[in-house]
């Protein structure tokens, strides 16, 4: 979530958001239309008395306040409500990014364009929802028939699906706009890209607990917030020209505070249930719940100091959560490789000459311009979590076995019983039983 947007920096910009001399050299191509100054009359009236630096300073930071004060509401409201809002997001998201590109060429009126994205986007949701249902939900599939015969044929479903829109953008091809058609044919296909996957990737992170989905966010946002800070009263330097008003004091200051918001933030997480435990459903209650014993990940454990950190604290060794050494790792993502995702949307809306994605939110700009480093943000907490945290899960290999054929059932029954006494372990097991 870009809340704040980087530092003020002595490049001037045109109304469109491009430098003096970007904008000469980059004169072609189509334009998308500005939007309009949406901040709220009573922000305008209040403020009016400050300079536009001053002005834009206290919009950005009394609506990052309210934006992350609803975020704490939906995080208290529960794991359903955050899936639902991570759906709404990339509808958004997805609505935005495919409405410049019906801005820039609706001239040609091109036909099912539109109809074809959504379409598109509705078959590539059904595929990953479907796939999550199987996989998190697999006693309340096997319960009910039509999701149980749904769930076996569902990537053929799926296949299908795609197959008959496949189809219809063939059959909407017109004759003079091949080439345009293509081209928004693939526009389409890299959003479902950059904005499904990447939130599908996120609700499988909040499935691994709320503190692998709060914690990620959370540094994303205080990178923003204390980058903007930092340039903001210290920035001199600028960092990429992609970017003019991001500077390098930004960056490093934005850098050190999320590191140090990562650790802190990761230590009062890790002492509650409701943020450590996996989010899992419940077929009792048919409601998701969150408790469990917390795995090592969570249990203090005291570290043995580096010589140099010693001689600087007095300290020998700290008491700390496993989790917070991880966490340096997401913060650091976070703050050096998370705003790149920022700097790939400036280069888009550049391409189009346009400040921002939409106009939804007073001095923010669009949904997407605040989730940019977000979705790259979840590709690497996923990868994290796969490569570093995750190992098998005994409850999907037994739901796995529970849906095989009974003979299938005796012959894994059987190799595991012969493999288990070559070994010396089940004559052990037996005696525990006994």
């Amino acid at each position: 979530m870009d809340f704040f947007t980087g530092s003020d920096s002595e490049v001037k910009f045109d109304k469109d958001g491009m430098s003096d001399t970007e904008s000469k050299v980059d004169s072609g191509g189509p334009e998308v239309p500005v939007a309009p100054d949406d901040t709220p009359v009573v922000l305008n009236k209040a403020l009016s008395g400050l300079s536009s630096r001053w002005k834009n300073w206290w919009v950005r930071g009394i609506l990052t306040l309210a934006m992350i004060s609803f975020f704490f509401i939906i995080i208290y409201l529960g794991p359903m409500v955050l899936m639902m809002i991570v759906l709404g997001v990339q509808i958004k998201c997805f609505q935005e990014i495919i409405t410049i590109g019906y801005s820039v060429y609706h001239s040609y009126h091109l036909p099912w364009f539109r109809t074809l994205s959504w379409y598109f986007l509705l078959c590539v949701n059904y595929f990953f929802y479907g796939e999550t249902v199987t996989d998190y939900f697999f006693t309340l599939v096997q319960r009910e028939e039509p999701l149980r015969i749904l769930s076996k044929y569902h990537r053929f479903i799926s296949f299908a699906l795609y197959l008959t829109g496949f189809c219809m953008f063939v059959l909407s091809l017109v004759k003079k706009h091949y080439r345009l058609q293509f081209y928004m044919f693939g526009w389409t296909h890299v959003t479902l890209l950059i904005v499904v996957t990447q939130s599908h990737l996120i609700i499988h992170n909040l499935f691994e607990g709320m503190i692998w989905f709060i914690v990620p966010i959370s540094c994303v946002i205080c990178n923003d917030i204390m980058a903007y800070m930092f340039g903001f009263f210290f920035g001199r330097t600028p960092l990429i020209k992609l970017s003019p008003k991001k500077t390098w004091e930004g960056f490093i200051g934005g850098l050190f505070s999320t590191i140090v918001f990562g650790i802190l933030l990761s230590y009062v997480m890790a002492s509650y249930r409701y943020f450590v435990c996996p989010v899992e459903f419940n077929n009792d209650s048919n409601s998701f719940q969150v408790d469990c014993e917390p795995s090592d990940l969570f249990q203090l454990q005291d570290y043995t100091l580096p010589s140099v950190l010693e001689s600087l604290t007095g300290w020998t060794t700290v008491r700390l959560y496993p989790f917070q050494i991880h966490s340096i790792a997401l913060s650091s993502f976070a703050s050096i490789v998370g705003p790149f995702g920022g700097f790939f949307a400036s280069g888009f809306k550049r391409a189009f000459k346009i400040k921002d994605f939409a106009n939804t939110i007073p001095g923010h700009g669009g949904i997407m311009d605040r989730f940019d480093c977000q979705y790259l943000m979840a590709t690497f907490v996923n990868v994290y979590i796969a490569s570093f945290i995750r190992g098998p899960n005994p409850t999907k290999v037994i739901q796995q076995l529970l849906a095989l054929r009974a003979d299938q059932q005796l012959l894994i029954f059987n190799s595991l019983k012969n493999h288990l006494t070559e070994k010396g372990l089940l004559p052990v097991l037996e005696e525990v039983n006994a």
